[in-house]
């Protein structure tokens, strides 16, 4: 009897684990169906998910493909340097080859932005943009951009008149960009300050390359644009940029009386030499018969920390071990550009000027620890603008470039032959 009690049990058991198997079967296979039904619905979404993506993505760039020529002492922007010192040169290649991606989702968005020539491929943009939801009046800007110093630097390469940059922009603010943050604050459109705009922002100070040192630089500026009516407009802003450049030894060399004075102290290895900047701009714009007419100008001083040879800016993540010069510059720039009527053709005139170091000049340089790195040079550039379309454009510009002379130094007796004629080709998309 307990035999067939026990035999009853085990079939009730086999029966109940049975139910519960082909429960979960069942249950299974109603998952797997409406997966399968919300992996169809997921597929006849997914273009519409695409689409609206690809409307916040935008892809833009533009290629300068060039030919240069150039007297003997000339420095080109493409090619290598001259092959006979003798000898005028040319040379011909990318300019620039830039491919910018950025995506927009209205309070936020990322840049991305390369250089692509036959020289490598060079990062020149990559940040994040955070703008504030209540009517956009406060921005946060973070990663590599353009410092946000005078009119020049964020002025793009795709615009500007002039083949470069000025010469003080070039040693001040080498490849434009550098490593922060920053923060823009301007008025909505409804208020009447929404022509001020202050932009402010921490910096790494070496350009584009990654951090080395613990120290911040802090680039600041204030900028105001009206239009008067629909023919004029004019801008302008004030600029400073407070900051430091390591000292790689002990020995720090200041001007007094025209002539480099020498700080030995073993605490001075391991600061910061001060680096101070000063800057105003403005820019005119008119509407008329003739044309559009554009006038720019830009005039900076300061302090800038450099070495015996030159006053350029850090554009490197190596410390530097070499002694320090410190130098009060002045320098700037003014540029007009001429519409001829409603033809494509526009003129551009150019004239830029940069002195190292305006305690000393001329037949004084070469002597009391000064050399090449003090001397002043500017420059007057002409040229013809062709915008064949909307994203075709022909440049033509020739430079005369002049130095100080001093007798003291033998390549700077008399102005060195380095005059340069560009013709530049350019499509933007």
């Amino acid at each position: 009897m307990n035999e067939q009690k026990t035999e009853l049990s085990n079939k009730i058991i086999v029966m109940l684990c049975c139910l519960c198997i082909s429960a979960g079967i069942r249950a299974q296979l109603q998952e797997q169906e409406l997966t399968a039904e919300e992996t169809a619905e997921q597929k006849i979404e997914s273009p519409e998910d695409t689409a609206r993506k690809l409307q916040k993505f935008n892809v833009s760039g533009y290629l300068q493909s060039q030919y240069q020529w150039g007297e003997k002492d000339a420095t080109l922007t493409v090619g290598a340097p001259n092959e006979d010192p003798e000898k005028s040169f040319n040379r011909i290649g990318i300019r620039r080859g830039r491919i910018k991606l950025v995506y927009d989702e209205g309070f936020t968005s990322g840049t991305f932005q390369l250089d692509i020539t036959e020289k490598g491929v060079g990062l020149k943009d990559a940040f994040l943009q955070v703008k504030a939801p209540w009517r956009h009046t406060l921005s946060l800007k973070a990663g590599v951009f353009n410092r946000p110093f005078g009119n020049e630097i964020s002025y793009s390469s795709s615009r500007r008149e002039s083949p470069e940059r000025s010469t003080i922009t070039q040693t001040l603010f080498p490849d434009e960009r550098d490593l922060g943050i920053q923060f823009v604050v301007q008025a909505a459109k409804a208020s009447p300050l929404h022509f001020l705009k202050l932009e402010a922002g921490l910096f790494a100070g070496n350009g584009i390359k990654q951090e080395s040192d613990s120290h911040k630089d802090f680039i600041g500026r204030l900028s105001a644009e009206r239009d008067f009516g629909r023919d004029i407009k004019i801008s302008g802003g004030a600029s400073c940029y407070n900051g430091g450049v390591y000292q790689g030894s002990e020995t720090i060399f200041a001007m007094k009386d025209k002539t480099f004075v020498a700080d030995n102290n073993p605490e001075n290895k391991g600061r910061f030499a001060k680096r101070e900047y000063f800057g105003i701009d403005a820019e005119i714009r008119l509407s008329g018969v003739a044309g559009m007419s554009q006038l720019r100008a830009e005039y900076l001083w300061g302090k800038q920390p450099g070495s015996a040879s030159g006053s350029k800016s850090p554009n490197t993540s190596i410390l530097p071990v070499s002694d320090t010069y410190i130098r009060h510059f002045r320098g700037g720039y003014i540029i007009f550009v001429q519409d001829f009527g409603h033809t494509p053709f526009s003129m551009v005139l150019k004239y830029d000027r940069y002195d190292p170091n305006t305690h000393i000049n001329k037949n004084d340089i070469g002597s009391n620890g000064t050399g090449a790195g003090d001397i002043a040079s500017d420059a007057f550039g002409f040229g013809l603008l062709w915008h064949v379309s909307h994203h075709l454009r022909v440049q033509t510009y020739y430079e005369i470039n002049r130095n100080e002379t001093t007798q003291n130094i033998l390549a700077y007796r008399s102005d060195r032959q380095d005059n340069i004629f560009t013709l530049r080709l350019q499509y933007r998309w």
